[in-house]
């Protein structure tokens, strides 16, 4: 899974499509959708027009908490629209009704022995939900995708899905990040890049698997290039105090 990824939310149609052939144009190679999204049609139009073999690509795609019962007929669903025979992960939108899921689960593992999934995983996960999933099926998410960045920040989340093998993959790294304070603005002078790149990079640091979103070209190449950014320690500690209550 590449810790770099491009994310697709709120494109739709030819914008989608487009914007996808570009990311992946630059370099990007993951690509994450969701069936709630509606655009895995329009991304499956940019998969089969890209001269990047499939083997190349790793495609994440969600399903809506309102799909519990229904997971084989909504992954099917998300296959045809992605014009794929598998997708590389699998990811519970939501926990259904502040519930872990189990039944969902139970179908998701299914799904991944019989080759229509590579791995599986939860969005917006507690680890309290997470440990629900893991005493009912002796299975913990490969993946738990939330809304990460400077001002979400918290050791004790991320040390305990560490703890438990997850990989924490970020979406939303700017939302809740101020991209004028001081710190970041420093950070980035420093090394002369943008405010942007910075957050992408300490993300990285961590080995947080963040998934970025433009439309422009020239800002995919940015972010892009975060990968490339080494922080120091110093600077990591400075922006992780950024987390709330820290």
């Amino acid at each position: 899974m590449p810790l770099l990824g491009y994310g697709t939310h709120p494109m739709r149609g030819g914008q989608a499509t487009e914007a996808v052939l570009a990311a992946l144009e630059v370099g990007y190679r993951l690509v994450d959708t969701a069936t709630r999204y509606r655009n895995e049609e329009a991304i499956g139009a940019a998969l089969a027009q890209t001269a990047v073999p499939r083997g190349e690509l790793f495609v994440t795609t969600k399903m809506p908490p309102d799909c519990v019962g229904i997971e084989r007929r909504t992954l099917e669903e998300s296959l045809t629209a992605l014009g794929t025979d598998h997708v590389d992960l699998w990811l519970i939108h939501w926990p259904p009704g502040g519930y872990p899921g189990v039944t969902s689960w139970r179908a998701f593992a299914q799904a991944r022995e019989e080759g229509l999934v590579r791995a599986i995983g939860v969005s917006n996960y507690s680890i309290e939900l997470i440990d629900a999933l893991y005493e009912a099926t002796g299975e913990y998410p490969a993946v738990n995708q939330r809304q990460w960045g400077p001002g979400d920040y918290d050791a004790g989340y991320a040390g305990a899905l560490a703890a438990r093998g997850i990989v924490l993959s970020a979406h939303s790294p700017l939302r809740s990040t101020d991209l004028n304070d001081p710190v970041l603005v420093s950070v980035a002078q420093a090394h002369g890049r943008s405010v942007h790149e910075v957050v992408v990079a300490w993300n990285l640091h961590h080995g947080v698997a963040v998934t970025v979103k433009s439309a422009h070209r020239d800002r995919m190449v940015r972010n892009l290039s975060a990968a490339g950014l080494t922080l120091t320690e110093e600077e990591v500690a400075a922006i992780d105090r950024l987390g709330a209550g820290l």
